[in-house]
């Protein structure tokens, strides 16, 4: 675990010098306008993201494996998640506020601690085009961009203040959900890195993310397909990562869609 975790770190630097190179040259590429990522080239962003993140969940993955491994390796960890029959009936005493400050820059992950809150760190890292300036909670705040969502493929435009709800940060494992699955039980501190971990959340058209609600894969997946492989992906590293329980409506869901994805790649 300790030979992983350095990996992981060593990953997490290299990251963010390419992120500092990718910065400079905004910068100076400014006054293009630049074409906005495919599903497939968001894809890659994403994986790379997870392999980084999720080890300070305590869960690590491999960037030189290739997708279809990923999917593999993934439906082996689903075999591994334990299951309810059914999602619990939904418990009375779920508050949000019992998961922290929403988008506090105050927890344990990758960047947590950074000087910005963590909505701003998901829309500098999802979004393009983005135009970026200093607000009170964050020197290099975005405050304008585009964004081909995820759940839809379809482009959303975003101008902090005057349609900054069109595009939304979701967690792909819904905070309500994850209380039911064990949350409840937490700590403060382990509920606040769940709602703040990077590799629980995306970046989504507002629309999509009021449909999708608190709903678990069982009964809501993302409307465009091609997104279905990733979703499924985070979903079960997330679950893996925080020893949460999973409904077996939704188990077999998400296995469904990993079977899928290493045939149609393999």
């Amino acid at each position: 675990m300790i030979v992983m975790e350095v990996a992981a770190a060593q990953s997490v630097r290299r990251w963010l010098r390419r992120r500092a190179r990718r910065r400079r040259w905004r910068h100076e590429a400014s006054r293009f306008r630049s074409r906005p990522l495919s599903l497939r080239g968001w894809l890659g962003v994403w994986i790379f993201v997870v392999s980084a993140t999720v080890v300070m969940a305590g869960l690590y993955v491999s960037t030189a494996e290739t997708p279809t491994e990923q999917s593999r390796i993934m439906l082996a960890r689903l075999g591994m998640i334990p299951v309810l029959a059914q999602r619990p009936p939904h418990r009375d005493d779920y508050d949000r506020a019992a998961f922290g400050m929403p988008w506090t820059d105050q927890a344990d992950v990758v960047n947590g601690h950074n000087g910005c809150d963590t909505r701003n760190d998901i829309l500098a890292r999802d979004l393009t085009d983005i135009r970026t300036g200093p607000t009170s909670g964050c020197a290099h705040a975005v405050i304008s961009g585009e964004l081909r969502s995820p759940y839809t493929g379809g482009f959303v435009a975003f101008r902090r203040g005057r349609n900054s709800a069109a595009i939304q940060i979701d967690h792909i494992v819904p905070l309500s959900f994850a209380w039911d699955m064990g949350a409840n039980n937490w700590s403060a501190t382990q509920r606040a890195n769940l709602a703040n971990d990077p590799a629980n959340l995306v970046a989504v058209d507002g629309t999509s993310n009021m449909d999708k609600s608190d709903q678990e894969p069982g009964r809501w997946m993302p409307p465009a397909k091609a997104f279905h492989c990733q979703y499924a992906t985070q979903f079960v590293a997330v679950l893996d990562a925080y020893r949460l329980y999973l409904d077996v409506p939704s188990r077999d869901v998400l296995a469904r869609v990993l079977h899928g994805c290493f045939r149609s790649r393999g």
